[in-house]
């Protein structure tokens, strides 16, 4: 397993929180805590900007990607809409999640909350080469739901 140090300051009001964590060794994200003052309640339908109470400084050629608990999604319906949203290693900004309720019931947030998991993960940087043709292959052009959804 590769590992990168990431430089990590909390913002004020995120001080007492926990500092992002895998949860057990074989975690491929850590957790991100809700930096809120008081309980919010996410509507059903509704999206809300949560902080997560901290700034990162990634290393050239890394991101953060920010994606949702599983555990949130299949039992509340809370999700992350940009899912994976992205922290560039240019960023230096508080990182915020965009909460969505999916569900049909209203759903609470508590400070503290783990609302959603961080991955650091290598970035490739591509090189755009115009061309007047591409190779052909078997699929072609077939797009959504060209390969059918049984084996």
């Amino acid at each position: 397993m590769t590992q990168v140090i990431v430089k990590l300051i909390k913002s004020d009001s995120g001080k007492d929180l926990p500092t992002p964590k895998y949860a057990t060794p074989g975690s491929a994200g850590m957790d991100l805590y809700a930096d809120i003052q008081s309980p919010l309640t996410l509507y059903k339908g509704q999206k809300l900007l949560i902080s997560a109470g901290i700034s990162i400084e990634l290393p050239e050629k890394y991101e953060a990607q920010i994606r949702p608990r599983s555990g949130l999604a299949a039992k509340n319906g809370i999700t992350v809409l940009n899912t994976p949203g992205t922290i560039d290693s240019d960023y230096r900004g508080e990182i915020k999640v965009i909460l969505i309720n999916l569900s049909d019931t209203d759903f609470t947030i508590e400070r503290g909350m783990r609302i959603a998991q961080m991955i650091i993960a290598p970035v490739t940087t591509a090189y755009i080469v115009e061309t007047e043709s591409l190779e052909e292959t078997k699929r072609g052009d077939g797009g959504f739901g060209s390969t059918g959804v049984k084996a």
